[in-house]
């Protein structure tokens, strides 16, 4: 017999079934008879997955004692998540725009407010053929202070001849990744 006690403490450290039977040296088969006999609820596939890509926990902190600037920042972050987001993407936070001010200001929400390492940010930029794509690189990555790393590949479409359209994305149009579901469904909620 195995004991709810212990196997509820080697699963809550983060151990799969498979984990727990090599340790305790018994059959797979037997852990899940005990964890069912023990009525101990198990983890989705989606949430084991996120425990063995996060094992030392969220690579978040969302920060709930705020000064009055970082309320504002807060309310700001959401607000743009909310107008410019894409909240049908179901595993990251993502936002697009062309203006590197919005942009810096929700890459501080996330860093300051959510406690998101910079690093784990992401990026993908869309450009015109008449446009310099490594100069239009180097401009995000300066404005945004981020690694050449954190890009992924440019995407290059046909211009659309003369227009507005220039003056307005005279930088291209970029997208943010925060891939981490965890998050992205805490900011919707917070949206609700």
């Amino acid at each position: 017999m195995l004991q709810k006690t212990e196997l509820e403490e080697l699963y809550e450290t983060g151990l799969s079934m498979m984990e727990i039977s090599l340790k305790l040296g018994v059959s797979h088969h037997k852990v899940c008879y005990w964890m069912d006999k023990h009525k101990i609820p198990r983890r989705t596939l989606s949430q084991a997955i996120y425990l063995k890509r996060n094992p030392n926990g969220d690579p978040f902190r969302i920060k709930t004692k705020l000064s009055k600037e970082e309320a504002e920042l807060r309310g700001m972050g959401l607000g743009l998540y909310w107008g410019e987001g894409n909240k049908a993407n179901k595993t990251s936070v993502r936002l697009t725009n062309s203006d590197p001010a919005l942009h810096s200001r929700f890459v501080e929400f996330l860093t300051v407010i959510c406690g998101v390492e910079k690093d784990m940010l992401k990026f993908s930029l869309q450009v015109f053929d008449d446009m310099d794509v490594e100069d239009t690189e180097v401009y995000w990555q300066s404005e945004l202070g981020v690694r050449p790393e954190q890009f992924y590949k440019t995407t290059v479409s046909l211009s659309r001849g003369e227009g507005a359209y220039k003056s307005k994305t005279k930088h291209g149009v970029l997208t943010l990744y925060c891939h981490n579901k965890k998050l992205r469904d805490i900011l919707v909620n917070m949206l609700r």
